[in-house]
């Protein structure tokens, strides 16, 4: 157990994210958000995303800066690798999501970490996306994520704020549950 004298600062704010969740429970409908990623091609493989605005709150958002990323293919498949694949951004996503909700329960249980790695891994067929075989999908078969976490915790605390992390990460509701995607040309 931890005491009270204990100052706990993982960087997250979570008085802010509490009151959040409570102003939002008065005003549900402004809790609905649209993200948004612009993406330019470039040549052959190669795109350049920006994110820079989305819809929350009610209105129009902008981040504080413009994002920008580069996706392409690597050499072996005959592109110029100028950045990473579509699929290892999604790992990213993943990564990134998970770990951010592993600071932010970690806050709020009063768990000080001391740091937090996490490799993730999609195992992935290509005969797929190839077009060599039908019956093979175009996506992941398999992602493994693992997490080495040094805290001041025991371990079934450590494993319990992961599955809670799990629990609450949009994107491994996205990549564990159906979600209906519509693709259109203006």
């Amino acid at each position: 157990m931890h005491t009270a004298t204990q100052q706990i600062d993982n960087g997250v704010n979570v008085t802010a994210l509490l009151g959040a969740r409570e102003a939002l429970s008065q005003a549900p409908q402004a809790a609905r958000f649209t993200w948004r990623a612009h993406c330019d091609w470039v040549r052959g493989t190669h795109s350049q995303i920006v994110v820079e605005d989305f819809h929350g709150l009610g209105e129009a958002q902008q981040h504080r800066s413009r994002f920008t990323f580069e996706a392409d293919h690597p050499e072996v498949f005959a592109a110029e690798d100028h950045g990473p694949t579509p699929v290892e951004y999604v790992l990213v996503g993943l990564a990134a999501c998970l770990t951010a909700g592993v600071a932010a329960v970690a806050q709020h249980r009063g768990i000080q970490l001391r740091s937090v790695k996490a490799t993730v891994e999609g195992d992935m067929d290509i005969q797929g996306i190839l077009g060599m075989d039908p019956d093979v999908r175009n996506g992941f078969d398999d992602i493994r994520v693992t997490f080495e976490i040094d805290a001041d915790a025991s371990r079934s605390d450590i494993e319990a704020l992961v599955a809670q992390s799990q629990k609450r990460s949009a994107v491994y509701d996205l990549l564990t549950n159906p979600t209906h995607v519509k693709v259109s040309v203006k």
